[in-house]
C-alpha cells in the first residue's frame, strides 16, 4: 500500500514537471525591424512556425485591417515562395502624399514553390507598409495558415485586454508614438534651427580662417627669426676668419 502511494506521488510529479518544460505554443506573429511609430513608415517580419510533425507549411494568408487601411504594402521576395498582394476598394477614400486613394491592400498570399517550411523550422515573411495610422495603439492582422495534407489553421482570434490568450491569436503589430520630422508640425522650429546652424557654421568658418591668418603669420616670423640667426651666424664668422687671416699677413 505504502509502495502504492510512493508511486502514484511519483507519476504526479513527473507529470507537473512535463507540464512546467513544455515549451510555450507557438503561434504566427508579427514584429517590426526597429521602429513602428504611428503616422510613419515601418518593415514588419510575420514570423510562421511549423508545428506540425508530419506536415509541412506550404500556403500563408495575411489579412489587413480593413478599418485601418495602409496606403502602401510591399512584400519583400523570400527564396522559394510566391507572393501575390490582393487589393479591393475602400468604402471611404484613403488620403496619401496629397493624393485620394480608393484602394488598398487586403491581403497578401505567399505560395511555396517547393516543401514550404518543414517541421521543426520556421520562416519570416518581410513586409514594408505604410502610412501607419495615428488613431489606433495597434494593428491586427488575421492569418491562416496550410500545412500540405491540406489542414488549414486560422490565426483570427483577436486578443483581450486582461483576458486569456485565445487558443489561435490573431498577429497583433503594436505602434509607438508618433515622431516629428521636418515635414510635420515641427518644420518652423526646424527651419529656425536650420539658420541658427547656417549662422554657426559661418561663424566658425570666420573664425577658422582668422586662426588660420595668426598660424600663418607666426610661421613666418618664426622662419624669418630663423633666417636671421643663420646670417649673423655666418657673418660673426666670416669675420673671424678675416681677422685671422690679417694677423697671419702682419706676422709675415
Amino acid at each position: 500500500m505504502k509502495a502504492s502511494r510512493i508511486a502514484a506521488a511519483g507519476a504526479v510529479s513527473g507529470i507537473a514537471v512535463l507540464a512546467l518544460s513544455a515549451p510555450a505554443f507557438a503561434h504566427v506573429s508579427v514584429q517590426p525591424e526597429g521602429a513602428a511609430a504611428k503616422g510613419g513608415y515601418a518593415t514588419v517580419g510575420f514570423k510562421v512556425p511549423n508545428e506540425r510533425d508530419n506536415a509541412s507549411t506550404t500556403k500563408l494568408e495575411i489579412n489587413f485591417p480593413t478599418d485601418h487601411p495602409l496606403a502602401s504594402v510591399m512584400p519583400q521576395p523570400v527564396p522559394g515562395w510566391k507572393a501575390e498582394v490582393t487589393k479591393s476598394k475602400l468604402d471611404k477614400p484613403l488620403e496619401s502624399h496629397g493624393k485620394q486613394l480608393t484602394e488598398a491592400v487586403t491581403k497578401v498570399t505567399w505560395t511555396a514553390d517547393g516543401e514550404g517550411i518543414q517541421p521543426g523550422f520556421f520562416q519570416k515573411f518581410p513586409v514594408s507598409l505604410g502610412a501607419l495610422p495615428e488613431d489606433t495603439d495597434q494593428l491586427v492582422f488575421k492569418a491562416i495558415q496550410t500545412y500540405s495534407n491540406k489542414e488549414v489553421v486560422r490565426w483570427i482570434e483577436v486578443p483581450q485586454e486582461g483576458q486569456e490568450e485565445p487558443e489561435t491569436p490573431a498577429p497583433v503589430l503594436e505602434l509607438s508614438a508618433a515622431e516629428d520630422d521636418a515635414h510635420g508640425a515641427s518644420g518652423a522650429k526646424a527651419g529656425d534651427d536650420t539658420e541658427a546652424a547656417a549662422q554657426n557654421t559661418a561663424a566658425d568658418s570666420s573664425a577658422a580662417s582668422d586662426s588660420g591668418s595668426g598660424d600663418g603669420s607666426d610661421t613666418t616670423a618664426r622662419v624669418l627669426g630663423i633666417v636671421g640667426i643663420v646670417v649673423g651666424a655666418a657673418g660673426v664668422a666670416y669675420g673671424v676668419l678675416a681677422g685671422r687671416r690679417r694677423d697671419t699677413g702682419a706676422a709675415a
